[in-house]
C-alpha cells in the first residue's frame, strides 16, 4: 500500500459538524424530500418522533450520523408544511449501546415526552431488547441500523410484535452478500475475525452456511472472537493466521474495525492472504477514521453507499446532506432519513396517528423516492427490501476519504431470507 498523509477525521471534528438542539420542530427552506401527501382532518400538532443511538465512545459517530440524517428529513418535511399540516418535533438520546439505557430511553420517550414514533438503535442486541417491549409501549419502532435477522424474523414475524419495523438492510448483506462475493474468488481455506456478540455470531454463521452451500469444497480453518471494544487485535490476528487461511472474513464495525484494519497493516496481514472481506468496511465512519491508512484492495460493504445508485435523487440527497452537515452521508444517515419519510408516507396514507391504520399503511408500502434506490416494506416481517453494494477500497484524491469501487450489487432475491425463515444450519 502506498503511504501518504493521513486524511482521517477524528470524532471531535466530526461531532462539531452537528451537535446542537436535539429536541425541536425544525423548519428549513429548500431540500429535496419525498412527495407530499394530501391534507386530511386536523392532526395532532406537533407529531413527536424520538430517536436513539450510540452517541458516545468509539462507536459514537454512528449515532451522530443517525441524528443528522433524521434531522435533515425533519427539516425538509417541516419546511414544506409538515405531515398533513402538523410539524414534527424531534428528540434524540444516546443509548450508550446498552440495553438498560435504551429501554429507559424508550420508556421516557413514550411515557414522559409523549413520543408518537420511535426510531434508531445501532446495536443488534439493543434492537432485540427494545423490540420486546414495543407491544407494551404500543408505538411503532423503526430500527435504522441494528441488523440482526432475529429482529425481523423472530420479533416481527414469528412473535408477531406488529409495532416493529426496520429501514436498514439486515445482516443478510453481510453474511449472504459476503458469501456471494467470496464465491467469485478461488480461495478455499477461510478464517474469521468476528465480533463476539449477536451481529458477529449470526453474520459468520450465515456466511459459512451460504458459502458452503455454494462451494462444498471450502474449509473454515480458523476463527477468533473479539469482544466489542477490543483495542489490541494482535492475538486474534495471530490465532487466525496460524492456520494459514487463504482468505479472511471479518465482522466488525465502527472504531473496532478501524483498529483491526490498522493493526492488520502493522502485522502485514494483507500480504499473507489473498482476500479480505470486512462486513462494514465501507461505512463512512470507518472510511473517515482510516483515511489514507486504509489499504487499497480490501473489500467491504455498507447499508447505503453515497455514490450508489447514480441517480438524480441520490445525488440531490448527497448534495443536501453536504450543504447541511459539511460531510458525506453514511448508511446511518440515509437509513434514518428514510425512516422519517416512512413515517410521513404512512401517516399521510392512513390520515391518522392511530397505530393500527399506520401499521397497515406501512405494510407492503413502496417507499417513495428513497436515496438508496427502489425499496418496499415487506408485509410479513416489516423489513425494508433494497440492495446496497459490496465494493473494493480505493484511494481517490477527489474525496477526503477512500471510496468503494468495483461495486457488486446482488438482486434482493439472492440476498434476503424469506418467510417462514428456515433454520440456519
Amino acid at each position: 500500500m502506498k503511504k501518504g498523509k493521513k486524511r482521517g477525521i477524528n470524532r471531535r471534528e466530526f461531532l462539531k459538524a452537528g451537535v446542537g438542539t436535539l429536541a425541536m420542530g425544525a423548519a428549513m427552506a429548500g431540500g429535496v424530500g419525498f412527495p407530499r401527501g394530501a391534507k386530511a382532518a386536523k392532526m395532532k400538532d406537533p407529531i413527536k418522533i424520538a430517536c436513539m443511538g450510540v452517541h458516545s465512545g468509539p462507536l459514537g459517530n454512528n449515532g451522530e450520523f443517525m441524528r443528522q440524517g433524521a434531522l435533515l428529513a425533519v427539516e425538509e418535511i417541516n419546511s414544506k408544511g409538515g405531515i398533513l399540516g402538523s410539524k414534527i418535533d424531534f428528540s434524540f438520546r444516546d443509548d450508550e449501546n446498552k440495553v438498560d439505557v435504551a429501554i429507559k430511553n424508550a420508556r421516557y420517550f413514550v411515557n414522559t415526552w409523549g413520543a408518537d414514533f420511535l426510531m434508531g438503535i445501532d446495536s443488534s442486541g439493543v434492537a432485540l431488547a427494545v423490540g420486546q417491549i414495543m407491544s407494551e409501549l404500543n408505538r411503532i419502532l423503526i430500527v435504522t441500523h441494528g441488523s440482526t435477522n432475529k429482529y425481523n424474523e423472530d420479533i416481527a414475524y414469528k412473535n408477531k410484535i406488529k409495532q416493529c419495523f426496520r429501514s436498514g438492510i439486515p445482516l443478510y448483506l453481510d453474511g449472504i452478500g459476503g458469501a456471494l462475493v467470496a464465491n467469485e474468488f478461488p480461495f478455499k481455506k477461510w478464517g474469521g475475525i468476528i465480533c463476539d456478540y449477536e451481529y458477529g455470531h449470526t453474520s459468520w454463521k450465515l456466511f459459512k452456511h451460504t458459502l458452503k452451500t455454494l462451494r462444498p469444497d471450502v474449509e473454515f480453518v480458523s476463527e477468533s472472537m473479539a469482544k466489542l471494544g477490543t483495542v489490541d487485535f494482535s492475538s486474534h490476528i495471530a490465532k487466525v493466521l496460524a492456520e494459514k487461511p487463504e482468505a479472511i472474513y471479518a465482522v466488525n464495525w465502527g472504531g473496532d474495525l478501524v483498529t483491526l484494519i490498522k493493526q492488520g497493516s502493522v502485522y502485514k496481514l494483507y500480504e499473507k492472504i489473498g482476500l479480505w472481506l470486512g462486513t462494514m468496511g465501507g461505512a463512512m465512519d470507518v472510511l473517515m477514521g482510516l483515511g489514507r491508512e486504509y489499504p487499497e484492495g480490501l473489500w467491504g460493504t455498507t447499508r447505503y453507499w453515497f455514490l450508489y445508485p447514480d441517480t438524480p435523487r441520490n445525488r440531490d440527497f448527497v448534495k443536501d446532506y453536504q450543504k447541511r452537515w459539511k460531510l458525506y452521508p453514511s448508511h446511518n444517515s440515509e437509513c434514518a432519513y428514510a425512516a422519517v419519510h416512512m413515517i410521513k408516507q404512512a401517516v399521510e396514507k392512513a390520515k391518522t396517528l392511530d397505530i393500527d391504520p399506520v401499521i397497515k399503511a406501512m405494510e407492503g408500502m413502496q417507499l417513495e423516492n428513497r436515496p438508496a434506490g427502489p425499496c418496499y416494506i415487506r408485509k410479513e416481517d416489516h423489513q425494508a427490501v433494497y440492495t446496497p453494494p459490496w465494493g473494493q477500497v480505493k484511494q481517490d484524491p477527489k474525496y477526503p476519504m477512500p471510496i468503494l469501487t468495483n461495486l457488486k450489487v446482488f438482486p434482493a432475491e439472492k440476498i434476503y431470507r424469506n418467510p417462514p425463515f428456515p433454520p440456519i444450519t
